[in-house]
């Protein structure tokens, strides 16, 4: 049997919980690996953590300083070699339809690596991304190997309501991120693409703690109830808010901007329903996308929501922000504003989209320095690349 093939096949029958323990087994019997290590981005996005059965045992390494790091950041295997054991180490990204997962450490002996290796090592990494997605239904294993401090509550309760961090498909990339990563409440993004439409929303809960939290819980669930009964946009956007208002009669709501982007054609339906704001980048023009605004969800009994249009060129970059963002105070008090956001969106300009939300939070954090952030930060870049005249899907 191929030797892919049989790694799959062990994986899929593999307990939950042994993964890591197939793949180091299938690298010492055909590469004659001496060591292999797996390690999980952590919520924050700044280390890669080790998966292991004690937490917290193996010390993390940076990803922004290590070799572990660049292939994570490259998503390009990284070969470094030891003439003192005559060994190199091979550090493999694992990523499954543009989520960043992690990476894959193998240390080979000399003698026996060659650059030929790469894609079926390669290979592997991705069946094993693959199981890990079904395994944590069942097992705390991977969650646990993410996390490099305790979360609170509000904030267990926001990741587990997350798509992914990142997703692509040749249409489109996107990717998001999340400050403060260990203690977030009412800020939440969302995403589900068809066969001809992206929906992408972004959400931001009033209160803070468990509240906000459970505030947005309700609102997100009660979009993607009405996105999966076939609701369309504005319709998606009632059922949330009638959702709030009967839970809350308006002591409380939720803002948020929902968009529909159509794969065949660049046409994007948006709602915009609170503070969430848009930026689109176009060569190296930077523009803020406005809309009428309209009532956040839940503020009101019977809220009428209104779709409005723009288009969506190949090439195109957006950027969406939450009033953590660009409300952000300096420490003389100076709001970060739309120019600030200008200028980060410019510079992280060829950065793919996985990575800038957490460089414009990283200059977020420079430029509020030591003054905490009074409210959740979160950021969500797409690149549209489109889908070529002739694609089309039925």
């Amino acid at each position: 049997m191929d030797k892919i093939a049989a790694v799959e096949k062990a994986l899929r029958t593999a307990a939950p919980d042994a993964l890591i323990g197939v793949v180091t087994s299938a690298f010492v019997e055909y590469y004659g690996a001496e060591k292999v290590e797996l390690r999980l981005a952590d919520y924050g996005m700044r280390s890669l953590q080790t998966v292991e059965s004690v937490p917290f045992v193996t010390e993390p390494v940076p990803i922004h300083d290590s070799p572990q790091g660049r292939a994570f950041g490259a998503q390009e295997p990284v070969v470094t070699s030891d003439p003192t054991d005559r060994s190199v180490e091979v550090h493999l990204p694992v990523t499954i339809r543009g989520d960043r997962m992690g990476v894959l450490s193998a240390r080979l002996p000399e003698s026996g690596y060659t650059q030929a290796l790469l894609p079926e090592m390669q290979h592997i990494c991705e069946a094993l991304g693959h199981e890990i997605l079904v395994a944590e239904r069942d097992t705390d294993l991977y969650v646990l190997a993410r996390r490099a401090a305790r979360l609170t509550l509000a904030a267990e309760m926001q990741w587990q309501l997350l798509p992914g961090r990142s997703c692509s498909r040749p249409e489109f990339s996107v990717g998001a991120q999340l400050e403060p990563a260990y203690a977030i409440f009412g800020d939440n993004y969302d995403w589900s693409a068809s066969a001809d439409h992206l929906t992408l929303t972004v959400a931001n809960g009033m209160g803070q703690g468990i509240e906000a939290s459970l505030l947005t819980n309700l609102a997100v669930n009660a979009m993607r109830n009405a996105r999966r009964a076939g609701l369309d946009l504005a319709g998606q956007a009632t059922l949330a808010d009638q959702a709030v208002y009967a839970q809350y009669q308006g002591r409380v709501h939720v803002s948020a901007l929902l968009l529909r982007f159509g794969l065949n054609t660049g046409d994007v339906e948006a709602v915009d329903a609170g503070s969430p704001r848009l930026w689109r980048l176009r060569g190296r023009t930077v523009d803020p996308i406005s809309f009428d605004q309209q009532l956040p969800l839940g503020m009101f009994e019977d809220t009428v929501y209104t779709p409005q249009h723009f288009t969506v060129r190949p090439g195109d970059r957006l950027l969406l922000g939450t009033d953590g963002v660009y409300d952000a105070a300096s420490p003389v008090g100076e709001r970060y504003g739309e120019r600030a956001l200008a200028h980060a969106l410019t510079s992280t300009r060829l950065l793919p989209p996985a990575q800038v939300p957490g460089a414009v939070l990283r200059e977020l954090a420079g430029y509020h320095g030591e003054t905490p952030l009074n409210d959740d930060a979160l950021v969500v870049c797409l690149d549209w690349n489109g889908r070529p005249a002739g694609e089309a899907r039925d």
